[in-house]
């Protein structure tokens, strides 16, 4: 079960999707959900995450994701914290989520699943 608050899923960047998906399969049996020809998410690695290789999606480090059951009340909760909004909320496929910016300059993001 995915618990509030916590870390749920880790991007990392993938500009050659094919040979990274090659290499985590090949060295450490991962395995891969394609959601288009730009994005796979990976499986079997301890903690769920994937790869962006869409350029414009402009993913150069690792992008840690955490969950919240209401993504508008922990939007307004990381405002209040003192927090940057840097990518507003929007959906994808199986939830919706924003990007923000913590006072050392980190990027992070928090979702929600679909309802």
């Amino acid at each position: 079960m995915i618990e509030d608050s916590k870390i749920s899923y880790v991007e990392l960047p993938g500009q050659d999707l094919p040979a990274t998906k090659a290499f985590y399969s090949k060295a450490f049996g991962w395995t891969f959900t394609d959601y288009g020809p730009t994005y796979a998410a990976f499986g079997d690695a301890g903690l769920d995450g994937g790869f962006q290789a869409d350029p414009e999606a402009g993913l150069t480090k690792p992008l840690v994701v955490l969950f919240a059951r209401d993504l508008e009340a922990m939007e307004a909760k990381v405002i209040a914290s003192g927090g940057e909004i840097i990518v507003p909320i929007f959906s994808f496929p199986g939830g919706r989520r924003f990007h923000f910016r913590d006072p050392s300059g980190n990027e992070l993001a928090v979702f929600t699943e679909s309802q």
